[in-house]
Protein backbone atom coordinates (compact mmCIF):
# COMPACT_ATOMS: atom_id res chain seq x y z
CA UNK A 1 0.00 0.00 0.00
CA UNK A 2 3.00 2.89 1.16
CA UNK A 3 4.80 1.68 -2.29
CA UNK A 4 1.56 2.14 -4.52
CA UNK A 5 0.46 5.44 -2.37
CA UNK A 6 4.35 6.85 -3.46
CA UNK A 7 3.85 5.98 -6.84
CA UNK A 8 0.99 7.98 -6.86
CA UNK A 9 2.60 10.65 -5.30
CA UNK A 10 5.51 10.49 -8.06
CA UNK A 11 3.19 10.70 -10.90
CA UNK A 12 1.57 14.12 -8.71
CA UNK A 13 4.90 15.49 -8.49
CA UNK A 14 5.41 15.02 -12.20
CA UNK A 15 2.24 16.07 -13.76
CA UNK A 16 3.10 19.46 -11.23
CA UNK A 17 6.86 19.73 -13.04
CA UNK A 18 4.52 20.10 -16.29
CA UNK A 19 2.99 23.25 -14.89
CA UNK A 20 5.39 25.59 -16.67
CA UNK A 21 4.72 24.15 -19.99
CA UNK A 22 1.22 24.25 -22.11
CA UNK A 23 -1.79 23.94 -20.22
CA UNK A 24 -2.93 20.01 -20.19
CA UNK A 25 -6.28 20.52 -22.36
CA UNK A 26 -3.81 23.28 -24.56
CA UNK A 27 -1.19 20.05 -24.87
CA UNK A 28 -3.66 17.72 -25.70
CA UNK A 29 -5.16 19.51 -28.67
CA UNK A 30 -2.56 18.89 -30.79
CA UNK A 31 -2.76 15.08 -31.67
CA UNK A 32 0.97 13.89 -32.81
CA UNK A 33 2.43 11.20 -35.20
CA UNK A 34 2.58 7.99 -34.07
CA UNK A 35 5.91 7.13 -32.18
CA UNK A 36 7.88 3.94 -31.63
CA UNK A 37 9.79 4.56 -27.97
CA UNK A 38 11.42 1.09 -27.19
CA UNK A 39 11.01 1.52 -23.63
CA UNK A 40 7.24 1.83 -22.72
CA UNK A 41 5.23 2.62 -19.09
CA UNK A 42 2.37 0.76 -19.16
CA UNK A 43 -0.29 2.04 -16.67
CA UNK A 44 -2.78 -0.17 -14.11
CA UNK A 45 -5.95 1.72 -12.45
CA UNK A 46 -4.71 -0.49 -9.14
CA UNK A 47 -7.45 -2.96 -8.78
CA UNK A 48 -7.36 -6.07 -9.71
CA UNK A 49 -8.64 -6.85 -13.21
CA UNK A 50 -6.40 -3.62 -14.26
CA UNK A 51 -2.95 -5.17 -12.61
CA UNK A 52 -4.00 -8.19 -14.86
CA UNK A 53 -4.32 -6.71 -17.86
CA UNK A 54 -1.11 -4.33 -17.68
CA UNK A 55 0.47 -7.46 -17.05
CA UNK A 56 -0.12 -8.89 -20.01
CA UNK A 57 0.09 -6.15 -22.00
CA UNK A 58 3.91 -5.64 -20.10
CA UNK A 59 4.55 -8.94 -21.17
CA UNK A 60 3.37 -9.07 -24.50
CA UNK A 61 4.93 -5.67 -25.56
CA UNK A 62 8.51 -6.94 -24.11
CA UNK A 63 7.99 -10.07 -26.01
CA UNK A 64 7.82 -8.29 -29.50
CA UNK A 65 11.18 -6.93 -28.12
CA UNK A 66 9.85 -3.42 -25.85
CA UNK A 67 11.31 -2.54 -22.68
CA UNK A 68 8.37 -2.14 -19.82
CA UNK A 69 7.60 -1.10 -16.37
CA UNK A 70 3.95 -0.73 -14.76
CA UNK A 71 3.37 2.05 -13.14
CA UNK A 72 -0.01 1.52 -10.96
CA UNK A 73 -2.00 4.85 -10.26
CA UNK A 74 -5.08 4.16 -8.63
CA UNK A 75 -7.10 7.16 -10.03
CA UNK A 76 -8.27 8.36 -14.00
CA UNK A 77 -8.25 11.91 -12.91
CA UNK A 78 -4.21 11.05 -12.22
CA UNK A 79 -3.33 8.69 -14.96
CA UNK A 80 -5.45 9.64 -17.56
CA UNK A 81 -3.56 13.34 -17.95
CA UNK A 82 -0.48 11.16 -17.54
CA UNK A 83 -1.31 8.89 -20.63
CA UNK A 84 -1.75 12.77 -22.46
CA UNK A 85 1.60 13.93 -21.95
CA UNK A 86 3.28 10.48 -22.03
CA UNK A 87 4.41 9.61 -18.33
CA UNK A 88 2.66 6.66 -18.97
CA UNK A 89 2.48 5.43 -22.82
CA UNK A 90 -0.54 2.70 -22.66
CA UNK A 91 -3.12 1.91 -20.39
CA UNK A 92 -6.04 -0.74 -20.63
CA UNK A 93 -9.74 1.00 -20.39
CA UNK A 94 -13.20 0.41 -20.82
CA UNK A 95 -14.56 1.51 -24.10
CA UNK A 96 -18.05 3.30 -22.78
CA UNK A 97 -16.71 4.59 -19.75
CA UNK A 98 -13.45 6.13 -21.16
CA UNK A 99 -15.94 7.70 -23.47
CA UNK A 100 -17.93 9.04 -21.04
CA UNK A 101 -15.28 10.15 -18.34
CA UNK A 102 -13.78 11.96 -21.50
CA UNK A 103 -16.97 13.57 -23.10
CA UNK A 104 -17.65 15.09 -19.51
CA UNK A 105 -13.78 16.15 -19.41
CA UNK A 106 -14.50 18.54 -22.69
CA UNK A 107 -18.15 19.41 -21.86
CA UNK A 108 -18.87 19.38 -18.65
CA UNK A 109 -20.04 16.65 -16.10
CA UNK A 110 -23.68 17.24 -17.03
CA UNK A 111 -22.56 16.29 -20.72
CA UNK A 112 -25.10 13.97 -22.26
CA UNK A 113 -23.46 10.36 -22.29
CA UNK A 114 -21.81 9.37 -26.06
CA UNK A 115 -21.10 5.58 -24.40
CA UNK A 116 -23.87 2.99 -25.22
CA UNK A 117 -24.76 -0.50 -25.40
CA UNK A 118 -23.61 -0.78 -29.29
CA UNK A 119 -19.60 -0.95 -29.75
CA UNK A 120 -19.46 0.44 -32.78
CA UNK A 121 -21.32 3.65 -31.93
CA UNK A 122 -19.34 4.35 -28.53
CA UNK A 123 -15.74 3.15 -30.64
CA UNK A 124 -16.41 6.53 -32.75
CA UNK A 125 -17.36 8.25 -29.89
CA UNK A 126 -14.38 7.13 -28.15
CA UNK A 127 -12.08 7.82 -30.77
CA UNK A 128 -13.56 10.72 -31.97
CA UNK A 129 -12.88 12.30 -28.40
CA UNK A 130 -9.34 10.99 -28.12
CA UNK A 131 -7.97 11.55 -31.01
CA UNK A 132 -7.55 15.45 -30.51
CA UNK A 133 -5.38 14.76 -27.04
CA UNK A 134 -2.96 12.55 -28.50
CA UNK A 135 -4.24 9.22 -27.66
CA UNK A 136 -4.93 6.29 -29.82
CA UNK A 137 -7.67 3.71 -28.85
CA UNK A 138 -6.74 0.75 -30.64
CA UNK A 139 -8.87 -2.33 -31.29
CA UNK A 140 -10.74 -4.22 -28.59
CA UNK A 141 -10.98 -8.05 -28.34
CA UNK A 142 -13.66 -10.18 -27.19
CA UNK A 143 -13.81 -9.17 -23.16
CA UNK A 144 -16.14 -7.22 -21.22
CA UNK A 145 -16.52 -6.01 -18.16
CA UNK A 146 -19.99 -4.05 -17.78
CA UNK A 147 -22.31 -3.84 -14.81
CA UNK A 148 -24.60 -6.76 -13.91
CA UNK A 149 -27.00 -7.72 -11.68
CA UNK A 150 -27.26 -10.51 -9.04
CA UNK A 151 -29.38 -12.37 -7.26
CA UNK A 152 -29.53 -15.58 -5.30
CA UNK A 153 -29.79 -18.92 -6.91
CA UNK A 154 -32.37 -19.97 -4.86
CA UNK A 155 -34.48 -16.67 -5.33
CA UNK A 156 -33.83 -17.36 -8.90
CA UNK A 157 -35.13 -20.97 -8.93
CA UNK A 158 -38.51 -19.79 -6.35
CA UNK A 159 -39.13 -17.41 -9.30
CA UNK A 160 -38.00 -18.99 -12.41
CA UNK A 161 -35.85 -15.91 -13.09
CA UNK A 162 -33.06 -15.92 -15.60
CA UNK A 163 -33.29 -12.47 -16.82
CA UNK A 164 -33.92 -8.70 -15.75
CA UNK A 165 -36.93 -8.94 -18.05
CA UNK A 166 -38.30 -11.84 -16.04
CA UNK A 167 -37.62 -10.26 -13.14
CA UNK A 168 -39.65 -6.93 -14.49
CA UNK A 169 -42.36 -8.64 -15.39
CA UNK A 170 -42.69 -10.93 -11.94
CA UNK A 171 -43.67 -7.46 -10.00
CA UNK A 172 -41.31 -8.51 -7.60
CA UNK A 173 -40.38 -5.55 -5.24
CA UNK A 174 -36.65 -4.90 -4.67
CA UNK A 175 -34.51 -3.90 -2.30
CA UNK A 176 -30.80 -3.45 -4.46
CA UNK A 177 -27.24 -3.93 -2.87
CA UNK A 178 -25.59 -0.70 -4.78
CA UNK A 179 -23.54 2.23 -4.69
CA UNK A 180 -24.96 5.20 -3.58
CA UNK A 181 -25.04 6.50 -7.19
CA UNK A 182 -27.22 4.17 -8.11
CA UNK A 183 -30.28 6.01 -7.26
CA UNK A 184 -29.40 8.77 -10.51
CA UNK A 185 -27.19 6.52 -13.08
CA UNK A 186 -29.12 6.14 -15.69
CA UNK A 187 -27.71 2.01 -16.50
CA UNK A 188 -29.00 1.01 -12.37
CA UNK A 189 -32.14 2.42 -10.72
CA UNK A 190 -33.26 4.49 -13.29
CA UNK A 191 -32.32 2.27 -16.14
CA UNK A 192 -33.85 -0.68 -14.46
CA UNK A 193 -37.31 0.71 -13.82
CA UNK A 194 -37.72 2.51 -17.51
CA UNK A 195 -36.28 -0.52 -19.27
CA UNK A 196 -37.42 -3.37 -17.33
CA UNK A 197 -40.07 -2.52 -15.41
CA UNK A 198 -38.19 -3.50 -11.91
CA UNK A 199 -39.72 -2.23 -8.74
CA UNK A 200 -37.21 -0.78 -7.01
CA UNK A 201 -38.21 -0.45 -3.88
CA UNK A 202 -35.15 0.87 -2.05
CA UNK A 203 -30.84 1.14 -2.40
CA UNK A 204 -28.80 -0.19 -0.23
CA UNK A 205 -25.80 1.50 0.01
CA UNK A 206 -23.17 -1.36 0.32
CA UNK A 207 -21.16 -0.83 -2.71
CA UNK A 208 -20.61 -2.78 -6.60
CA UNK A 209 -19.87 -5.70 -5.61
CA UNK A 210 -18.35 -5.70 -2.26
CA UNK A 211 -18.64 -8.71 0.08
CA UNK A 212 -20.81 -6.80 2.47
CA UNK A 213 -23.52 -6.30 -0.95
CA UNK A 214 -23.28 -9.82 -1.62
CA UNK A 215 -24.04 -11.27 2.04
CA UNK A 216 -26.82 -9.20 2.01
CA UNK A 217 -28.49 -10.76 -1.10
CA UNK A 218 -27.36 -13.89 0.44
CA UNK A 219 -29.10 -13.54 3.10
CA UNK A 220 -32.32 -12.15 1.78
CA UNK A 221 -31.66 -8.89 3.50
CA UNK A 222 -31.53 -7.42 -0.33
CA UNK A 223 -32.61 -9.39 -3.28
CA UNK A 224 -30.50 -8.24 -6.05
CA UNK A 225 -26.63 -6.63 -6.09
CA UNK A 226 -24.91 -4.68 -8.59
CA UNK A 227 -21.72 -5.87 -9.41
CA UNK A 228 -19.65 -6.98 -12.45
CA UNK A 229 -19.74 -9.35 -15.96
CA UNK A 230 -16.37 -11.12 -14.28
CA UNK A 231 -17.02 -10.93 -10.85
CA UNK A 232 -15.96 -14.44 -10.38
CA UNK A 233 -16.94 -14.17 -6.41
CA UNK A 234 -20.84 -15.24 -7.15
CA UNK A 235 -20.26 -18.75 -6.79
CA UNK A 236 -18.96 -18.43 -3.24
CA UNK A 237 -22.28 -16.31 -1.92
CA UNK A 238 -24.33 -19.05 -3.70
CA UNK A 239 -25.64 -15.57 -6.55
CA UNK A 240 -26.46 -15.88 -10.38
CA UNK A 241 -26.80 -13.21 -12.72
CA UNK A 242 -29.86 -12.33 -14.59
CA UNK A 243 -29.30 -11.52 -18.28
CA UNK A 244 -29.40 -8.21 -19.28
CA UNK A 245 -31.77 -9.23 -22.22
CA UNK A 246 -32.62 -5.77 -23.07
CA UNK A 247 -28.71 -4.62 -23.32
CA UNK A 248 -29.51 -1.71 -20.28
CA UNK A 249 -25.86 -1.87 -20.07
CA UNK A 250 -22.62 0.24 -22.30
CA UNK A 251 -20.29 -1.63 -24.20
CA UNK A 252 -17.34 -1.41 -21.49
CA UNK A 253 -15.58 -4.03 -23.86
CA UNK A 254 -11.95 -3.73 -22.60
CA UNK A 255 -9.46 -1.24 -25.11
CA UNK A 256 -6.04 -0.73 -24.83
CA UNK A 257 -5.25 3.10 -24.97
CA UNK A 258 -1.90 4.37 -26.10
CA UNK A 259 -0.06 7.54 -25.84
CA UNK A 260 0.26 8.43 -30.10
CA UNK A 261 3.79 10.12 -29.98
CA UNK A 262 4.80 7.48 -27.76
CA UNK A 263 3.32 4.16 -28.73
CA UNK A 264 1.05 4.69 -31.63
CA UNK A 265 2.92 2.33 -34.09
CA UNK A 266 1.91 -0.39 -36.05
CA UNK A 267 4.28 -2.69 -33.60
CA UNK A 268 2.66 -1.84 -30.39
CA UNK A 269 -0.80 -2.42 -31.96
CA UNK A 270 0.09 -5.60 -33.24
CA UNK A 271 1.73 -6.96 -29.63
CA UNK A 272 -1.45 -6.15 -27.93
CA UNK A 273 -3.82 -7.03 -30.55
CA UNK A 274 -2.77 -10.88 -30.28
CA UNK A 275 -4.68 -10.81 -27.13
CA UNK A 276 -7.66 -10.22 -28.91
CA UNK A 277 -8.26 -13.68 -30.21
CA UNK A 278 -8.14 -15.50 -27.23
CA UNK A 279 -9.22 -13.20 -24.05
CA UNK A 280 -12.64 -13.76 -23.16
CA UNK A 281 -14.84 -12.03 -20.36
CA UNK A 282 -14.67 -15.71 -18.43
CA UNK A 283 -11.14 -15.78 -18.96
CA UNK A 284 -11.29 -12.59 -17.24
CA UNK A 285 -13.53 -13.68 -14.31
CA UNK A 286 -11.21 -16.89 -14.02
CA UNK A 287 -8.28 -14.70 -13.37
CA UNK A 288 -9.68 -12.56 -11.06
CA UNK A 289 -10.82 -15.24 -9.02
CA UNK A 290 -7.20 -16.72 -9.00
CA UNK A 291 -6.27 -13.23 -7.54
CA UNK A 292 -8.71 -12.35 -5.41
CA UNK A 293 -9.97 -16.13 -3.59
CA UNK A 294 -6.66 -18.06 -3.92
CA UNK A 295 -4.39 -14.82 -3.38
CA UNK A 296 -2.35 -15.59 -6.31
CA UNK A 297 0.21 -13.23 -7.86
CA UNK A 298 -0.87 -10.82 -10.52
CA UNK A 299 1.95 -11.20 -12.55
CA UNK A 300 1.89 -14.92 -12.23
CA UNK A 301 -1.51 -15.51 -13.18
CA UNK A 302 -1.01 -13.02 -16.37
CA UNK A 303 2.17 -15.08 -17.32
CA UNK A 304 0.73 -18.43 -16.89
CA UNK A 305 -2.33 -17.85 -19.11
CA UNK A 306 -0.21 -16.15 -21.42
CA UNK A 307 1.80 -18.94 -22.04
CA UNK A 308 -1.18 -21.24 -21.62
CA UNK A 309 -2.39 -19.90 -25.26
CA UNK A 310 0.33 -20.18 -26.71
CA UNK A 311 1.06 -16.11 -26.88
CA UNK A 312 4.64 -16.22 -24.64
Amino acid sequence: MRCRAALAAALLTLTAGCASGPALEDRGQVTAPPGDSKNLVVGSAGFTESDLLAQMYALLLKKAGYGTRILSVANRELYEPALESGQIDVVPEYAATFADWLNAKKNGADARPVGSPDLGTTLRALRRLAAPRGLTVLDPGKAVDQNAFAVSASYAVRHRLRTLSDLGTSRLKVRLAAGDECVRRPYCAPGLKKVYGIDIAGIDPKGVGTTQAKKAVQSGQDQMVLTTSTDATLDDFGLVLLKDDKHLQNADYIVPVVNRSQAGSEGVAAALGRLNSVLTTADLASMNEQVDSWRRLPQDVARTYLEDKGLL
